[in-house]
């Protein structure tokens, strides 16, 4: 009789596990978005839709190791890390940063995290990608001071260690050494430099990893108009910008200098005061503000952007909520990428 038993009841519980792995967890409900998460998603894309193409290590190692060398600048005082520093959120804080003739440049230094999602490079445009934009400071007489491309491969071609890796990476040029694959080379590292922030995981469906304040800041940088400028992946650098659609900026920032950005490039009226709107990824990290560094709060930031560019005085409350919003934009990079 036991016998009888323990056979119907092992029949009995194959029988639950065959129905358990029939399971149509298709028809499980699924998890509503919120209002704000799809109005959100209007503007915005997490660092996960990024589709980057596959890249060999030895190429992100060379461009990592050029991107901190000082070999790159002509008296070796200054590297790529020098103004864009990856320990500090790839800036270093400074108006303006000092070049390897000690003399101080023209403009502010952006980030170089994420800059290769921006659809543009330095502030008035002039480079269409990080693999252009790394050329750029190289050959400027008062940030690296390198006098010509030829100068700087005979440079590098003078060091062992960068024949043998040049070798490595580009095996099919009869001459690995040259300007182009240096510049492709620092590119591809910068390629890397996309890390995860807590806006990512609310974008990729966790609402519960914002507070209500940062909700709250959401929701006013939206209906404030914000996102004409700052959307997408990288909330801006995708178009050039009149700063002070609404006003003299210089009223409200201070600046020491009257700087006419694009229109010093082109010497076209209607780009007086044309610049590339910034990515605000990191924002919270990236201080201080503008293309001349001129304001160092970034409540101060939204309060001077909100006049001058939306026309709008933004109450106490929605800057410190903008603000709160903004720093879910923090992230830092992975420490292998910090030298």
């Amino acid at each position: 009789m036991k016998k009888v038993v323990f056979v119907l009841v092992g029949l009995a519980l194959l029988g639950c596990k065959k129905e358990e792995a029939n399971e149509d967890f298709s028809t499980k409900p699924v998890v509503e978005k919120s209002e704000l998460a799809k109005k959100a998603d209007n503007f915005f894309k997490s660092v996960s839709t990024v589709q980057n193409p596959t890249t060999p290590q030895n190429s992100i190692d060379l461009g990592k190791k050029l991107y901190f060398d000082k070999a790159l600048s002509k008296n070796g005082t200054v590297s790529c890390n020098s103004c864009h520093n990856l320990a500090t959120f790839g800036v270093d804080n400074k108006s303006f940063s000092v070049g390897d003739t000690k003399e101080l440049g023209g403009r502010n230094s952006p980030s170089s995290i994420y800059a290769f999602l921006h659809g543009m490079q330095f502030w008035d445009g002039r480079a269409k990608d990080v693999e252009e934009q790394a050329g750029g400071p190289l050959l400027n007489p008062v940030e690296h001071g390198i006098p010509n491309k030829e100068f700087l491969e005979k440079k590098l071609r003078a060091i062992p260690e960068y024949q043998t890796a040049f070798k490595v990476v580009f095996p099919n040029d009869k001459e690995p050494i040259t300007f182009a694959n240096l510049t492709n080379a620092i590119g591809a590292f910068e390629r890397q430099l996309a890390p995860n922030s807590k806006f990512d995981n609310y974008l990729d469906g966790d609402e519960t990893v914002l507070n209500d304040q940062e909700k709250k800041g959401l929701t006013s940088f939206i209906d404030n108009g914000c996102t004409t400028c700052h959307s997408g992946v990288v909330l801006g650098g995708q178009l050039m910008q009149k700063f002070g659609l609404y006003g003299d900026y210089a009223k409200l920032t201070h600046s020491k200098k009257i700087d006419k950005g694009l229109y010093d490039r082109t010497k076209k009226e209607g780009d007086q005061f044309m610049f590339k709107t910034p990515s605000l990824r990191n924002v919270e990290k990236t201080y201080p503000y503008f293309h001349d560094g001129s304001v160092a709060s970034l409540k101060e930031a939204i309060k001077i952007m909100g006049k001058l560019q939306v026309n709008k005085d933004l109450s106490d409350a929605d800057i410190a909520d903008m603000e709160s919003f903004l720093k879910t934009l923090t992230a830092d990079v992975d420490a292998k990428y910090k030298e």
